[in-house]
């Protein structure tokens, strides 16, 4: 009980830190918006998703499996073991030797998929010419950030046991911030600007919506 009172206050303490990645992710999205490149088979990805997310049976299995597989490469990633998993079009769970809340909550904020298609691209482009293919690649990517997207808002109007172990709202920050994250980090990638720059513009953002907190509620004077 004491813990997850703690994480709420936490989680009150980062509002601002996600009023700031909200505004810098519009920054991002604005100044990226010339990238004709890379939005238009990006976004021809993502609609090409809804449609097939909207108009067929949904590939319950193929989530729960980067679901489940998500853990286990997190917990791989904080120095824990996998001992065991399973996945299913009716669920799945993975028992493992080591847990926190980055691996309790990653599925929702880490998007697999698309993590293992960028991965795909980088390492074939090392051994053979990708470039060709970088409008299909862009496609690839809009699909699988879409799939992540929908799915997790699927999976967010349910009970999940994953988001009550951890707090509702906790897990709610703290799933905004990674995707946001996600994001942040991704689209100056592809859209050929500064990572630097950007993180620096978040933190100014997310300062600034302390300040007008503090402001607000009368405990830092305007002047």
């Amino acid at each position: 009980m004491w813990l997850k009172l703690f994480k709420f206050i936490i989680a009150l303490l980062l509002v601002p830190v996600c009023i700031g990645g909200a505004r810098t992710l519009w920054f991002v999205v604005s100044a990226a918006g010339s990238a004709d490149v890379v939005w238009v088979p990006l976004l021809a990805g993502v609609a090409c998703w809804l449609v097939i997310y909207l108009l067929l049976p949904k590939p319950t299995l193929v989530y729960v499996f980067g679901h489940e597989l998500t853990h286990a490469f997190w917990t791989l990633i904080f120095g824990g073991k996998l001992k065991r998993f399973k996945a299913t079009s009716k669920g799945g769970h993975v028992v493992v030797s080591k847990d926190n809340f980055l691996i309790f909550l990653s599925p929702y904020f880490f998007p697999i998929y698309a993590i293992i298609i960028v991965v795909c691209y980088v390492i074939g482009g090392l051994i053979w010419d990708f470039e060709r293919y970088r409008a299909i690649f862009h496609i690839l990517l809009g699909i699988a950030y879409a799939f992540h997207i929908t799915f997790t808002i699927n999976a967010l109007q349910t009970e999940q046991s994953d988001i009550k172990s951890q707090g509702t709202f906790f897990s709610l920050v703290i799933i905004f911030i990674g995707n946001i994250l996600v994001l942040i980090i991704a689209l100056p990638v592809l859209s050929g600007f500064s990572i630097i720059t950007t993180l620096r513009f978040w933190l100014i953002m997310s300062l600034d919506a302390y300040r007008w907190l503090l402001i607000g509620t009368g405990l830092l004077n305007s002047q």
